[in-house]
């Protein structure tokens, strides 16, 4: 969810990314989620600013839709104070998870810095998950962070932004291995469309992907994204969720209704 007007995101190419140049605010989330039979979410933010993660909680506790909120805080101040503050704050009870969106940050290694595991490690303490919005060839430094903190709950965001184009999908695929032996991390299976031709995607392009996804972490630690709204660039929510179901139809009801929401429960504390 996203009000420019508050809170700007300069990131957004308007000339390729026509269909989210525009508001995305609550009650249009909640409608997109009705309209496709889902009953709850988890809101992740979209911008490195506290301000954002107030308005985000300030609409979850407006929304019996939303169960809970990932939010930001910086990592390298005080954060058992931000965390005390967002809990004080409307709709503090649901906060569950910080992220950081590392792609604006220079140094490649930001999130082994020491001052951000000190972050990393009071996030843990707090009994709050960290979501790892990181590019492919991170995710090596996201096994060595997770080694190094195991009090501290890792969701990582997009199957680690798998690079569907590129002749690297084969580290990819290699990284994904090393990073599954972790046993505090857990993946979204979210952010592939939009890594892939937004025209030209299919789910047999897609079918080898979440196939490794599941050989690797296994449904019990799999979460469904929507990657909403995003995932508008590649033709919305409702292709995506399609092709989702089809890639894991052969699964259990139990391994289906792991990953559809009994695991974000779990992961993320929701009541």
């Amino acid at each position: 969810m996203w009000e420019r007007t508050k809170h700007p995101q300069p990131w957004l190419d308007a000339q390729p990314m026509a269909a989210i140049d525009r508001d995305f605010p609550p009650d249009a989330a909640v409608a997109e989620l009705s309209v496709h039979g889902v009953e709850g979410c988890v809101v992740v933010q979209a911008v490195n600013d506290l301000s954002e993660t107030v308005d985000l909680l300030g609409a979850a506790r407006e929304s019996a839709t939303i169960r809970g909120v990932v939010g930001w805080l910086d990592l390298t101040a005080d954060v058992p104070e931000q965390i005390r503050t967002l809990r004080g704050s409307p709709g503090g009870d649901l906060l569950v998870g910080i992220r950081h969106v590392t792609f604006v940050e220079t140094d490649e290694r930001w999130l082994a810095r020491d001052d951000v595991r000190r972050g990393l490690s009071a996030i843990g303490d707090a009994g709050l998950v960290f979501d790892l919005l990181i590019a492919h060839h991170q995710l090596p430094l996201a096994a060595e962070v997770a080694r190094s903190l195991p009090g501290t709950s890792f969701v990582l965001d997009h199957l680690g932004k798998t690079p569907m184009r590129s002749t690297e999908l084969a580290s990819w695929a290699r990284y994904l291995t090393e990073l599954a032996q972790c046993p505090n991390v857990v993946m979204k299976v979210s952010g592939i469309v939009t890594e892939d031709d937004w025209s030209g995607w299919s789910t047999p392009r897609l079918r080898p992907v979440v196939d490794h996804a599941l050989a690797t972490f296994g449904p019990e630690r799999l979460l469904f994204g929507s990657d909403w709204p995003v995932v508008e660039l590649a033709g919305g929510y409702g292709p995506w969720l399609a092709a989702y179901l089809e890639l894991t139809d052969e699964l259990s009801q139990t391994e289906r209704d792991a990953i559809d929401g009994v695991n974000a429960t779990r992961v993320y504390g929701l009541s």
